[in-house]
């Protein structure tokens, strides 16, 4: 018997070696199991559902470019500037893997910021997908970490200052506040110390959303995923395998993806950034507008809307936090707001309320954009408190009994 062992092993290896390789370590089957034919997904997803696997995809661009600016960019204050513009004007490529970088990150939070609207509007974050919600925030919120922390980097005008802005922030903490900021700091202003604590955290933290990618992806995979109708899956029928299906699916989406991400690199990389950051941070000179990148503009704008400082950072740290609560706010057992006709127009409005803020937020804090950014913040935290009345009071649409019916 322990002759024939050999043998057998030897002409599995021949005859098939990618089953041979499988039977040791099931990385196939994994693959198989999570987005190939094994893996079963709803028939009637629509092109909303390809921005989950962009953002995959705009995560790895932003790993992959990062490793490579890393090799030549320095944390200090007196060479950050500099070896910024050096990665730019000397080193091979340097342009393009900054510009792919740069850009890269305004790219992924529109996939998010798109993907987390999808989420909204089709009803995802409700039962039996609360985890799979609140883990997807924890995403979004250490990408906006991560993001603030690289901004810092190129240690620019508007680096320098947005820095001491932000941070300063933390000063509201009861009792400890004024410790927190020179613990972040590393002294008693923005500086050295803070540059290369900066620098650490954004080169780890990626690779900790990465791991927490995974957890979002086992948790969508234990119950899968939701879909345009919002109904629960039962018969075989409704469902197909994810590839070549949805592979073929995601493939298309990616390549509008990348003319469009290519048409910004190439052509107006710099389109979305500010001008100031390309002056070498001075602590002595006050930009006349501090604002930070687009993607934290919203946000800004409701820290700006409330006159003291302490309730403005509560407002702004609160509407984010706020969406970890969404699956118990909205208490409606429908999911998709195809059939919630005031769900729908409250979340239209909401949309478009996100983009008003985004702009106020880009404006200087006088006149009428206070008055806009107020009522602006009022009806985005309205919409949250208004969420458990609309699923009292609201009359749904008669829902389809399956998906083939709707």
């Amino acid at each position: 018997m322990a002759s024939l062992k050999p043998k057998a092993v030897e002409q599995n290896i021949t005859r098939n070696p990618l089953k041979w390789f499988d039977d040791r370590l099931p990385l196939v089957s994994l693959i198989n199991n999570s987005v190939g034919r094994n893996f079963p997904a709803p028939k009637n997803l629509n092109y909303m559902w390809n921005f989950g696997s962009l953002a995959g995809i705009a995560l790895v661009i932003q790993i992959l470019t990062g490793l490579f600016l890393a090799m030549h960019y320095k944390a200090d204050v007196a060479l950050a500037f500099d070896s910024v513009q050096h990665i730019m004007r000397n080193v091979q490529w340097g342009w393009l893997i900054r510009n792919l970088h740069m850009v890269g990150a305004s790219f992924f939070f529109i996939v998010v910021y798109v993907h987390m609207a999808r989420g909204l509007y089709y009803g995802s974050y409700k039962s039996p997908r609360e985890v799979l919600w609140g883990i997807g925030v924890i995403i979004f919120l250490i990408m906006m970490a991560t993001a603030f922390m690289g901004y810092v980097l190129p240690w620019g005008q508007m680096s320098y200052w947005g820095a001491t802005v932000i941070t300063n922030l933390l000063s509201v903490i009861p009792f400890v506040g004024d410790e927190v900021v020179v613990w972040i700091w590393g002294g008693y202003s923005v500086g050295d110390p803070t540059l290369t604590r900066f620098y650490a955290l954004h080169f780890l933290l990626p690779f900790v959303i990465v791991g927490i990618v995974i957890l979002h992806i086992w948790a969508l995979h234990e119950h899968k995923s939701n879909n345009p109708t919002g109904l629960d899956l039962q018969d075989e029928k409704d469902f197909i395998p994810f590839h070549p299906y949805y592979t073929v699916k995601d493939i298309f989406g990616l390549g509008v993806y990348l003319i469009a991400f290519a048409l910004m690199v190439f052509y107006a990389p710099d389109y979305l950034g500010h001008t100031d950051n390309y002056i070498p941070a001075n602590p002595l000179v006050t930009p006349a507008h501090i604002v930070p990148e687009w993607y934290f503009l919203p946000f800004y704008a409701i820290l700006r809307a409330i006159p003291i400082k302490e309730l403005g950072v509560v407002a702004m740290f609160g509407s984010i936090l706020i969406l970890f609560v969404l699956p118990w706010l909205d208490s409606s057992r429908v999911r998709s707001a195809r059939y919630r006709p005031l769900y729908r127009s409250l979340y239209w409005v909401f949309l478009l309320n996100f983009l008003v803020l985004g702009w106020v937020g880009s404006k200087p804090p006088e006149g009428i954009y206070v008055l806009i950014a107020r009522f602006a913040t009022a009806y985005y935290f309205l919409f949250f408190a208004l969420l458990p009345v609309v699923a009292r009071v609201e009359k749904t649409r008669k829902l389809p009994k399956t998906i083939d019916e709707a």
